[in-house]
């Protein structure tokens, strides 16, 4: 069945629209989204795994990874603004309760002592060594 109108801007030139151009946004829409449901049906979540990873490495070279970061940054400042502060602090709870089941009381105890025997600089700190290294220059 092809669906044949007259738009009203192309009365007088004689000009008739066909198939998806006479059809309203919402019915376009429609079809549209029962043939994305076909389509994923029979790719399976294997096929269409594949369809969003090869997606992803098509926008990644368009993008570079410096587009990336900034995708990036755009995404965490809008879930940020989401979420607000309380809503941060929880998630940062959650995240750090997941961890810990993860790792177990064990794997805590070990993540510490790497942490402990982590040079001070790494976490934003000058080591004393360091500190009295750049002491002993000064002198």
């Amino acid at each position: 069945m092809t669906n044949t109108t007259k738009n009203s801007s192309d009365h007088n030139s004689g000009i008739t629209s066909k198939g998806f151009a006479s059809m309203s946004h919402e019915k376009v829409e429609e079809i549209a989204r029962k043939g994305g449901q076909s389509s994923a049906e029979k790719a399976g979540h294997e096929g269409m795994s594949a369809r969003g990873h090869k997606g992803g490495e098509a926008r990644a070279q368009q993008l570079g990874h410096e587009g990336y970061v900034e995708l990036g940054h755009k995404g965490g400042e809008a879930r940020a603004q989401q979420l607000g502060h309380e809503g941060y602090v929880e998630l940062g709870h959650k995240g750090g309760e997941a961890r810990a089941q993860q790792l177990g009381h064990e794997g805590y105890v070990e993540l510490g002592r790497k942490g402990g025997a982590a040079p001070h600089e790494s976490r934003g700190r000058k080591s004393e060594t360091i500190v009295e290294e750049e002491d002993e220059e000064e002198s």
